[in-house]
């Protein structure tokens, strides 16, 4: 039985914690051709030496249009094509509604939402030459819901997920899919300040922040478990697949029905 995503080649941001490395892990079990791209360089080529040959990493801050541009060349000279861009990389925001400064605001934005948007930018050229592909953004449901994260990550969210849509509308005529992923409750490291904190503490004390912040996820929603990062995983896998095939221009909420709970 052929593998769901065989002969495909994707680009994940933000791949070497988290949401990203078990994305990679995943595709590349199914037989995709992968480039993680992320910051730490050592965890980013242990990755890669850990899942096979079939995986890169490259060094890339998601912040420079550039690094976006590198990845995605990247990919074209060594594999001949893109199938699948996972903009995932992200972070917590800085600024309350009262202190933000413009460099919060720049900061947050460039980030959350930039990235997104370049990652986007980059990718559109190679998908339309070559007939077809597939672009997942990771949003939050914060862009839905009221208290489910800071000030300007809400509002970045917000438009990550409306930005999906446009984009998918734009680009659908030429095979393009363009999803967004909206996760709620999931551990990741986000909670404790995201991968560039998380880089900086021992395995031992990043193991009791997830144990500790597992327990406190499992009461904020009907199912009484922290999402996983292999949760958003498989419905990254799903979109990229031949099976999501007719899905574009939707945001897919993987929060275990935390949403129905907030009304605020």
């Amino acid at each position: 039985m052929s593998k769901r995503l065989e002969n495909k080649v994707a680009v994940i941001t933000g791949g070497t914690s988290g949401i990203g490395e078990a994305t990679a892990e995943v595709f590349a079990a199914e037989g995709a051709k992968v480039i993680i791209a992320g910051r730490s360089e050592d965890k980013g080529a242990a990755i890669a030496k850990r899942l096979g040959e079939n995986v890169l990493y490259q060094r890339c801050d998601v912040m420079s249009e550039a690094d976006i541009k590198a990845v995605i060349d990247l990919a074209v000279s060594r594999f001949g094509k893109l199938d699948c861009l996972f903009n995932n990389a992200g972070g917590p925001d800085r600024g309350t509604l009262e202190t933000v400064t413009p460099e919060d605001f720049n900061y947050s934005m460039n980030l959350l939402l930039g990235s997104v948007v370049f990652g986007m930018k980059h990718a559109a050229p190679v998908m339309k030459a070559q007939g077809g592909g597939c672009i997942i953004n990771n949003s939050s449901i914060a862009a839905i819901r009221m208290n489910q994260g800071g000030y300007l990550y809400t509002a970045a969210k917000a438009a990550v997920t409306h930005i999906t849509r446009l984009a998918g509308v734009q680009l659908g005529a030429y095979g393009i899919r363009v999803n967004s992923i909206s996760p709620g409750a999931v551990a990741t490291p986000i909670f404790w300040g995201g991968s560039q904190v998380a880089n900086t503490l021992p395995d031992e004390k990043n193991a009791q922040k997830m144990e500790k912040l597992k327990l406190s996820l499992a009461k904020a929603n009907p199912l009484q478990r922290a999402g996983l990062d292999k949760d958003v995983a498989y419905a990254a896998l799903y979109l990229a697949s031949d099976e999501g095939g007719y899905i574009n221009c939707h945001d897919l909420v993987v929060d275990g029905g935390r949403t129905s709970l907030f009304r605020e």
